[in-house]
């Protein structure tokens, strides 16, 4: 007998796969395509590639290939494509550290993915392969961004970014490490910039409405519906006179607006430099502005936090009442919320309270329970469902819902306030100050403005430049031949747009690129595209469950106002995968408990590694690696194989039949074994139904194939038996085929003579489902020593009696007391003694 060769086996196949072109599935319009098959676009989320490919690339690349897989053989036309996310800043921190051009290390790490995606047998289309840093791929980035433009959801306003004085750059959120540079430890500080903005709050409404008609776990709708974020209010205008600036601030409780004593800006807010210019405490202003906005919104809104901020030197009129009041900067708000100004109302609000106890500001209360008494010196009061207005001028002793539209219509009346909705949402800034991303396609001319590239003058090239450092501008600025240009409406002289676009925007339409990926006329073709979107089934982590996600939702939709695409929403189905630790721990280099995939498919094989990744857990939960579980899923790959070996060598191949001839209905050995064969595939293919539970599908082949092996040696020789064991094994093939495919096609054509992808997922049997009896497990102290037939319906007592007739449990009783007796009606006992 041949042994167990994964390298072999998977080489063979492998070659099988590629030169066939077995995973490639043609458009609408080409050879072989077939209307009459439903499609299933299978997408898993696109990887950044560097270095090499990860345990978690293995384990959400196996989850896709595996639902794939399964909708080929229940008659889909399947898309899996795959593609790279190839432009971002690791690659430009690389090129500044090693001088490596981006474009070379990108495309050393994307031959390595391409290799060992095809090492572990992933089922790609590998004609629709992209890349989102190729030219042929950003000529249309490009063009999406020219049409947004054009529908006016682009646009450019000032905005506050991190900067680093020493190397003169721009830092994003990961480069600032407890307020300082990562590079060179100079503290960070606050500038305003003029940035590309998108729209997306435009969308707002829709985005969150949309939610209910997607099938999409409810934690991840729960996380768009939050950063989305929608409240029903009042915009109230608050002004500086001394400056003559109107400053509107968002408020859920405009009854409480004559409780506001004094008004606060978050560090972000543009004006507050512009405020603070001139005043006492101008240098104290920036100084906390520039460490305020190094700490994360998370740590400067707890709040548990002390409250610390920095008078403006300004007031503003609350327009109820006419009184100045002072203004602020302070960390605890933030510009992520509403206008990014606050009025603050102490004696309802806990924050404001805590930072008007720390700066010796008034607290007025201006609402109370009725019927309440509220003793005079209670400082702090919240709110209630029962309220009435107090100390308020001519709105005390108004109900706080009637109080709010009063004095909202009040305030309306001439201009000072409005009803309005707010969403925690804003506007996806986009420009990076970035070298290895995609170029904006504008240019800026001194009579013409902003002007957009032409399309046929697509794609505006990355050119080369010699330093990736920001100096002060964004790099592509040192590209001074490249930024000089004609504009494209007057002619005359023009200058590029320098910063390039947020990695978010290449990735927020790759899944429609896909589609027709091949395509040099166009983005995609509208038919071709309708053929496939949405995409039916998304895989990926729940780290991208808001920007990622909220992004790709945005452009789908805006696109098809546009009439360039069929959609609403870009992904029917979401499933999002678990981590795998190890150790307890998630997996660093640091703490030295990687496992390298490469390693584990060189000693093991892919289709091991594949298993084993499905087997450990549910897969949408986090599971702990440990390598006895892999030698342990190895070990039953082996007995597969050695069962297939056997199988072939002892019966006729015209012994695998799925019913048996008639007149000769199998009975005993042959006939559980036909039972079992049929159990697997009812269980398999629940499990794939129910959510993906691949760990318990491959539990129940490998039941399977215990099965087989307890009774192949009383069934060899029987015609019915022979049967009924090749197949068992040509099952066990079939079912194991979506998470280990080299080994289940193997099996299954050894068996059967005839490819595993190519026939139909198998059907149950209900007739051999509809069992009198079935396989009592024994089990001492939690170890097998026997097994037994049961009546289904036995009750407990008779399978007691039944687990303690056996002679082998008799053996292993002998001088033993029984402490306990453990009974799974339908499977086992298990009896536990001292």
């Amino acid at each position: 007998m041949e042994p167990y060769d994964p390298q072999e086996i998977e080489r063979r196949w492998q070659t099988v796969w590629a030169d066939e072109g077995t995973w490639e599935v043609p458009n609408p319009g080409q050879p072989a395509f077939d209307e009459t098959k439903p499609k299933s676009y299978v997408l898993v989320m696109l990887p950044y590639p560097s270095g090499e490919p990860h345990i978690g690339h293995l384990k959400v690349y196996s989850i896709g290939d595996a639902i794939a897989h399964y909708k080929r053989r229940n008659g889909y036309r399947v898309m899996q494509p795959m593609g790279y996310d190839a432009f971002g800043l690791p690659a430009e921190n690389n090129a500044i550290k090693t001088g490596v051009h981006p474009r070379d290390a990108t495309e050393r790490s994307i031959a390595s993915y391409r290799h060992w995606f095809r090492r572990w047998g992933i089922s790609i289309d590998w004609t629709r392969e992209v890349s989102t840093s190729d030219p042929s791929y950003y000529r249309w980035t490009q063009w999406i961004f020219l049409k947004l433009l054009e529908r006016g959801l682009a646009y450019r306003k000032e905005a506050a970014v991190k900067w680093c004085p020493k190397d003169a750059t721009v830092l994003a959120n990961e480069q600032v490490i407890d307020g300082r540079c990562e590079r060179c430890g100079t503290p960070v500080e606050v500038r305003q910039l003029e940035q590309w903005f998108f729209r997306i709050t435009d969308y707002a409404d829709r985005l969150l409405d949309d939610l209910e008609g997607i099938n999409w776990p409810e934690h991840v709708k729960t996380m768009q519906r939050n950063w989305i974020g929608r409240s029903e209010g009042a915009e109230v205008t608050f002004r500086c006179e001394e400056l003559g600036i109107d400053y509107p601030v968002f408020t859920t409780r405009p009854d409480t607006l004559f409780g506001a004593t004094f008004f606060v800006l978050a560090p972000e807010h543009p004006d507050v430099f512009r405020l603070a210019a001139g005043t006492p405490d101008e240098e104290r202003v920036h100084e906390y502005v520039n460490q305020a906005i190094a700490e994360s919104a998370e740590d400067r809104s707890a709040e548990e936090r002390p409250k610390t901020g920095v008078p403006l030197g300004r007031t503003v009129t609350n327009p109820v009442n006419g009184e100045q009041i002072p203004m602020f900067v302070a960390d605890y708000v933030l510009m992520e919320y509403g206008t990014g100004a606050i009025m603050a109302v102490p004696a309802h609000d806990q924050r404001d309270y805590d930072f008007a106890r720390a700066f010796g500001l008034e607290i007025r209360r201006v609402v109370e329970s009725t019927g309440e008494e509220v003793p005079d010196d209670a400082a702090f009061i919240g709110h209630s469902d029962d309220e009435r207005l107090i100390n308020s001028g001519d709105f005390t002793g108004m109900s706080s819902p009637g109080a709010t539209r009063a004095i909202t219509a009040w305030l309306a009346e001439d201009g000072r306030g409005r009803f309005s909705v707010n969403y925690r949402l804003r506007d996806w800034l986009l420009s990076r100050q970035r070298y290895w991303g995609c170029p904006i396609p504008v240019v800026y001319c001194d009579g013409c403005g902003i002007v957009p590239v032409p399309e046929d003058q697509l794609p505006v090239p990355l050119p080369d430049i010699q330093d990736y450092a920001p100096k002060g501008k964004s790099p592509l600025a040192s590209a001074e031949d490249w930024v000089a240009t004609e504009c494209p409406q007057c002619g005359g002289p023009g200058r590029r747009e320098t910063d390039t676009m947020d990695t978010f925007v290449d990735s927020s339409w790759y899944f429609l690129r896909y589609c027709d990926a091949r395509n040099d006329e166009a983005a995609w073709d509208r038919e071709v595209v309708r053929s496939w979107m949405p995409v039916d089934q998304y895989i990926g982590g729940v780290e991208h469950a808001i920007l990622h996600l909220m992004y790709a939702r945005f452009f789908v939709k805006a696109l098809t106002d546009m009439s360039l695409l069929d959609v609403q929403e870009p992904f029917e189905a979401l499933f999002t995968i678990g981590m795998i630790t190890r150790e307890g721990a998630k997996m660093s280099s640091s703490k030295g408990n990687v496992v390298d995939p490469a390693a584990l498919v060189e000693r093991y094989g892919a289709d091991t590694a594949r298993s084993y990744v499905l087997f450990i857990g549910p897969p949408d939960q986090d599971a702990d690696w440990t390598d006895k579980g892999v030698e342990g899923v190895h070990r039953f790959l082996a007995r597969l194989w050695r069962l297939k070996e056997e199988v072939v060598a002892r019966t006729a191949p015209d012994a695998s039949t799925e019913q048996p001839a008639a007149g000769s209905e199998p009975t005993g050995g042959a006939r559980r074994l036909l039972e079992k064969s049929h159990w697997a595939i009812d269980k398999v293919t629940r499990d794939i139904e129910r959510g993906f539970a691949f760990n318990t599908a491959i539990a129940a082949v490998m039941e399977l194939v215990n099965d087989a092996y307890r009774l192949k040696d009383g069934l060899y020789g029987d015609p019915a038996g022979e049967a009924a064991l090749r197949f068992a094994t040509g099952t066990a093939g079939s079912l194991l085929f979506p998470f280990a495919p080299h080994l289940g096609a193997e099996v299954y054509e050894a068996v059967e003579g005839r490819r595993v992808w190519e026939d139909p997922w198998p059907k149950p049997d209900a007739a051999l489902l509809d069992r009198d009896t079935f396989t009592l497990v024994v089990q001492v102290n939690g170890k097998l020593r026997a097994r037994v037939e049961a009546a289904v319906d036995a009750p407990e007592e008779e399978l007691l009696r039944l687990a303690l007739s056996t002679d082998a449990v008799k053996r292993h009783l002998d001088g033993k007391e029984i402490v306990k007796e453990v009974v799974v009606p339908g499977k086992l006992v298990n009896l536990v003694v001292r």
